[in-house]
């Protein structure tokens, strides 16, 4: 029996063209009647420069600026969803609302992808790769080469055209 994808995981790290890969989310989601999870990973500070932000600032202006990053991280992903519904589903009240949630949280994108997808209990991850390796069109990126030995769960992995495409994004934080 084919397995039922009920929630998908979109991982997204906000680069100019990452909601080309969210096409394909959305997509996904409309073909399996699935909602859509997406999450914004902000990588992790080190240990030592966390510790001397701590020293010099204070951690009530360090935990200021870790709040504000995520809510410029929130307010792009609203900003994009925005843009994507009226570009792509103007026509569709179903895909509209096939987001069924947000997250952005702090870490190691491959750890918190790989760990969000199984806590909200995700059938399936889509994400984008830029193939930054010197041998781009042979190796996929780190982040989604590490969430793709690690799961057991269907990762589709959307290679993301370079330059600009029609749904390109450039706003004040890329």
């Amino acid at each position: 029996m084919i397995p039922k994808i009920n929630r998908i995981l979109y991982a997204t790290d906000l680069s100019p063209n990452a909601e080309y890969a969210f096409r394909y989310a959305v997509n996904s989601a409309l073909k399996h009647d699935a909602r859509i999870i997406i999450l914004h990973v902000i990588e992790s500070i080190p240990s030592a420069v966390h510790l001397e932000m701590g020293l010099i600032m204070g951690d009530e202006q360090a935990r200021e600026i870790f709040e504000k990053r995520v809510s410029v991280a929130l307010d792009r992903i609203k900003n994009r969803l925005k843009v994507f519904s009226e570009k792509e589903l103007a026509g569709d009240p179903k895909g509209k609302n096939r987001v069924q949630r947000i997250e952005v949280c702090e870490g190691y994108p491959a750890e918190e992808i790989l760990e969000k997808a199984n806590q909200l209990d995700c059938d399936a991850i889509v994400m984008g790769t830029h193939s930054k390796g010197f041998l781009e069109n042979t190796f996929i990126g780190s982040v989604a080469k590490r969430v793709l030995r690690r799961t057991r769960k269907p990762v589709f992995i959307i290679p993301l055209p370079r330059g600009q495409t029609d749904i390109t994004f450039i706003d004040d934080e890329t």
